[in-house]
């Protein structure tokens, strides 16, 4: 057999992924196995892309009273050909995935066009398609899926902590999530942790480093992250992530 008929770096690199989501409904991936996968489809300019989370807005819809999150928000259809931004439109959650913030319609700041176009937002969303049309049956496999795409920021102070899902424990009711590092800045804490239907714990790990991920089947598990707290009260602290969700049309 020539090296032509052996599957490529990338193809064995999706189907340890794909055989580890299929089995346990979650993965952990460490930059050195993420970053690949988005350079496959066409990250580029990632410096410009980590920048943009330096304009985000303030959440004002923290019902906690918490002033610690900002974020922007954007819609897209998104099939294996095309990816096309849709009007700018509420993000809206039942109360019962968002016990804390759900059941209103909240209008966010959209993401910059710039960004939303960016060669690294484009591979972000092309990977997680590829892996829900790959572990989506093709009978219940859309044509295509309605991807929300959230730049967030947490911003931890010494007197207040920075809490990234402050729900607690939850599901997003979507079908597929992706949570991709963009930087940790003076901070400690935000730990990822997937629990089962049970609320049983089935795994944790920290996103640490630009380009580690994670990628949870909404479906069937729950996660969380804990909160970030300062590790010098006398600079700014924040965790910066992209979170991505696909759900059918």
């Amino acid at each position: 057999m020539t090296d032509a008929h052996l599957p490529s770096t990338f193809d064995q690199t999706m189907q340890r992924v794909e055989n580890v989501l299929s089995d346990k409904g979650f993965k952990f991936l460490q930059a050195d196995t993420m970053r690949p996968l988005l350079e496959h489809e066409g990250l580029t300019d990632w410096d410009s892309f980590a920048a943009s989370w330096n304009d985000l807005g303030l959440d004002l819809y923290m019902a906690d009273g918490g002033r610690y999150r900002r974020r922007r928000y954007a819609t897209f259809t998104v099939s294996s050909e095309n990816i096309t931004r849709k009007p700018n439109q509420p993000h809206y959650q039942s109360r019962d995935h968002n016990l804390l913030n759900g059941g209103i319609e909240r209008w966010f700041g959209p993401i910059e066009d710039a960004i939303a176009t960016h060669p690294a937002m484009l591979a972000a969303i092309r990977t997680i398609g590829r892996f829900a049309d790959a572990l989506t049956p093709s009978e219940s496999r859309p044509e295509t899926w309605h991807a929300e795409v959230h730049q967030f920021r947490i911003e931890a102070n010494p007197d207040s902590e920075g809490r990234p899902t402050p729900e607690g424990m939850h599901r997003d009711g979507v079908d597929w999530v992706l949570v991709l590092m963009i930087g940790r800045h003076n901070v400690e804490q935000g730990v990822t942790t997937i629990h089962d239907d049970q609320k049983d714990l089935l795994g944790s790990f920290t996103l640490t480093k630009p380009f580690d991920a994670a990628i949870v089947d909404d479906h069937r598990v729950y996660h969380g992250v804990t909160a970030v707290t300062p590790q010098d009260a006398d600079k700014p602290a924040y965790r910066d992530v992209l979170v991505i969700t696909l759900r059918h049309e």
